[in-house]
């Protein structure tokens, strides 16, 4: 069997949004409800209903946000 690479998560491209609300420190429902506002932000990436948040550029729009 294959071992697995596990990437750290300050390393990723994108992440999911357990791993966003625990790399930013937002809680999960409010970054669920973020998204659902936002569902053509440039930070989303979408694969099917699927989302996965491209950190770098997610960083940059909370450097830009006072409040979330």
């Amino acid at each position: 069997m294959e071992a697995r690479m596990e990437i750290p998560i300050w390393e990723k491209y994108t992440l999911s949004v357990e791993e966003a609300a625990a790399y930013f420190r937002i809680g999960e429902n409010k970054l669920r409800n973020l998204i659902l506002r936002n569902k053509n932000a440039k930070y989303l990436l979408w694969n099917g209903n699927r989302v996965q948040i491209k950190r770098n550029l997610f960083e940059r729009f909370i450097d830009e946000t006072d409040t979330i």
